[in-house]
């Protein structure tokens, strides 16, 4: 005996089908079923498991989690299929799956995405230990200091103590940019990346962290001039720290990577605490996230101008200045550097949909979280003297 109108069965029918694995989209699905539930579920969350469906095979527990999983954040509700159900007089309209766009299925794919985040296992700490006969501090770019100084505790050449070098890192400032607004999605969150941008050009100042001018003079009233060095070569870094072996390159980001963290982080932070949430970022998302690859950042061309001016600007001070250079003073000037202006929607919810296949792991990936960028917990960092990214 069947129940509920010709609409609910075909509804039925299309949950059935992809919860066994199929990709057909609502409009040409034909087939009926019997209710399986008290409701169907929202349209976001069965177009999401048709994408998953589209790029593997997904096990019955992660197709029952994106089933039943909530659309965090602002957005729209969960939506009901359009030619299942009567449109009401208050409400959203039923709508056609397909025709989402890419961000409504994002919100779902990071409720899912930070519950295993949240279920795989950190590494341990590294030892806390005094620090190492040669006395420096990493300080300037965020995402360069922070990837040396994890890889040098975890070699026991741990930073700070009295007298201690402070050791400024820095690149061409478009670079730095983007570290710096990666920096911020993995730290106290932050807003889209044109948004944010914009912001530092229209008060045509360079943000804080990575302001490298202000670094040095910070610096240089804490310890004196003789006490700071700006490093631009990488490969001076084991000689000013006191180790023999060459420092792993900081991890380059996609673009889309770090948008996804960006939407995910919010989430995290309402099932974990503020230092674990930033740990599982770095520590767990971030290796997937190098190692699924993609484009890097780049600095958008309306943008470009500004940016080449203000490094042409730090450029001449520092000379003018007469701060101990390490490396070539022009790796400060602009350069050109292929990547993507902008995240693209399509692409952050490809990474969502990679990661929710691949689930929660018992550890982080491999050697990626070998190079990812660990920063120091709060503990750690005020140890060494404070906030080291200025």
């Amino acid at each position: 005996m069947t129940s509920g109108t010709s609409g609910e069965r075909r509804a039925w029918g299309w949950v059935a089908s992809l919860r066994e694995g199929g990709t057909t989209p609502w409009a040409a699905w034909t087939g009926e079923a019997e209710a399986r539930g008290r409701v169907l579920p929202g349209a976001q969350q069965l177009e999401l498991l048709r994408r998953v469906n589209l790029a593997g095979r997904p096990t019955p527990e992660l197709v029952r989690r994106v089933l039943s999983a909530s659309a965090p954040g602002r957005g729209r509700p969960d939506l009901e299929l359009v030619g299942a159900v009567d449109p009401g007089p208050f409400g959203p309209r039923p709508v056609d799956p397909a025709d989402l766009p890419d961000d409504e299925l994002v919100r779902v794919a990071t409720s899912v995405l930070a519950d295993d985040l949240v279920a795989t296992a950190l590494p341990d700490l590294p030892t806390a230990r005094r620090p190492w006969r040669r006395r420096f501090r990493l300080v300037g770019d965020p995402w360069l200091a922070d990837a040396a100084r994890a890889e040098l505790r975890r070699r026991g050449r741990a930073p700070g103590g009295r007298g201690a070098l402070a050791l400024v890192l820095a690149t061409d400032l478009a670079t730095m940019l983007t570290h710096a607004w990666a920096h911020r999605v993995l730290g106290e969150g932050a807003p889209p990346w044109r948004d944010w941008l914009g912001d530092a050009v229209a008060r045509d100042r360079v943000p804080p962290r990575v302001d490298v001018l202000a670094t040095l003079r910070t610096w240089e009233e804490r310890g004196g001039r003789e006490r700071v060095r700006l490093v631009l070569d990488p490969a001076a870094l084991p000689r000013l720290t006191g180790t023999r072996t060459p420092l792993a390159p900081a991890p380059v980001l996609p673009a889309d990577g770090v948008e996804l963290a960006r939407r995910t982080a919010p989430v995290l932070g309402l099932l974990v605490r503020p230092e674990r949430r930033a740990r599982v970022l770095r520590e767990v998302l971030v290796p997937r996230l190098v190692a699924l690859g993609g484009p890097p950042l780049v600095v958008p061309p309306e943008h470009r101008g500004w940016a080449d001016e203000q490094a042409g600007r730090v450029h001449a001070a520092v000379l003018a200045a007469g701060y101990p250079v390490v490396g070539d003073p022009g790796q400060l000037l602009p350069r050109e550097a292929a990547g993507a202006l902008e995240p693209s929607e399509h692409g952050v919810l490809d990474l969502a949909v990679r990661l929710l296949l691949a689930g929660p792991a018992e550890t982080p990936l491999g050697t990626a979280n070998e190079t990812a960028t660990t920063t120091a917990t709060t503990t750690e960092t005020a140890s060494d003297g404070g906030n080291e990214d200025r």
